[in-house]
């Protein structure tokens, strides 16, 4: 099985701080919070946040706001209709039947896309769509976690990721592949 990582791997971009912009034209109340989201992002990308930290610090305000914006699920659908361009070309080229999409960002939004490039495999961040609760977060190790938990049997044969934070993942692979813009290059 080819596994990705999908944000600035196979999306030219972090997807869910695209959308978290889009979505400031709709909602000007979310203006405010861009200090934190770019605080938050950058802990991120350097790999000083831990799941738990993350759940803590975020999941309430995440959870919060989105039991108040409950149709924001349809607002993905016009997201990814302006945003298919980001998707890097390379991807098109060694796509495969079972590929499989694995990724922070929200399963809401990772099914459209999926759909749209005719990926049938895909585990992101969990919401309970009546609570808002971030039920899994998809990062780091418990990407591990929630592969086995989908695949205990399947062997990862080619891992593409565009960040070392997805270390636990690159130990379980038989291959792996460092993405930087458009260039692939084999790390294990």
């Amino acid at each position: 099985m080819n596994v990705f990582d999908f944000d600035n791997t196979i999306y030219d971009g972090e997807s869910i701080i695209d959308f978290f912009f889009y979505y400031c034209k709709k909602d000007k109340k979310l203006l405010k919070y861009i200090p934190t989201v770019m605080k938050a992002m950058t802990k991120y990308k350097k790999g000083n946040m831990t799941v738990e930290e993350a759940i803590s610090k975020y999941g309430k305000t995440v959870t919060d706001y989105y039991v108040e914006h409950i149709g924001i699920g349809d607002d993905f659908v016009t997201f990814w209709n302006n945003n298919m361009h980001k998707i890097k070309p390379f991807y098109k080229d060694i796509q495969s039947e079972d590929d499989l999409i694995i990724s922070c960002s929200p399963e809401i939004s990772l099914k459209i896309i999926c759909e749209k490039l005719g990926i049938k495999k895909y585990i992101g961040t969990s919401i309970d769509s009546e609570t808002g609760e971030i039920t899994r977060l998809c990062f780091r190790e418990n990407k591990v976690k929630a592969f086995f938990k989908e695949y205990p049997d399947t062997r990862i044969e080619n891992f593409y990721t565009d960040s070392i934070n997805d270390q636990p993942l690159i130990d379980i692979s038989k291959n792996a592949y460092l993405v930087k813009g458009n260039k692939i290059t084999k790390i294990k």
